[in-house]
């Protein structure tokens, strides 16, 4: 089990790299004097689909708390 959670940390702190070399790319592409929409339309995707993977995985490697 403990293994399980630690793969699952180690993918989110994967996919938060990535998402923060989107952002880079994102940022520079953005800066150019004819920037290609269309890639950054998918590059702009792509960071909101990992988005949600990252959040869809933080909810599930939080146990739910019984009240």
């Amino acid at each position: 089990m403990n293994d399980d959670l630690e793969n699952l940390l180690v993918r989110v702190e994967q996919l938060r790299l990535e998402h923060r070399d989107l952002d880079d790319v994102i940022e520079r592409l953005s800066q150019d004097a004819a920037p290609n929409l269309l890639q950054l339309q998918r590059l702009k995707k792509r960071k909101l689909v990992l988005k949600d993977l990252i959040a869809r995985l933080e909810s599930g490697s939080i146990p739910d708390i019984i009240a």
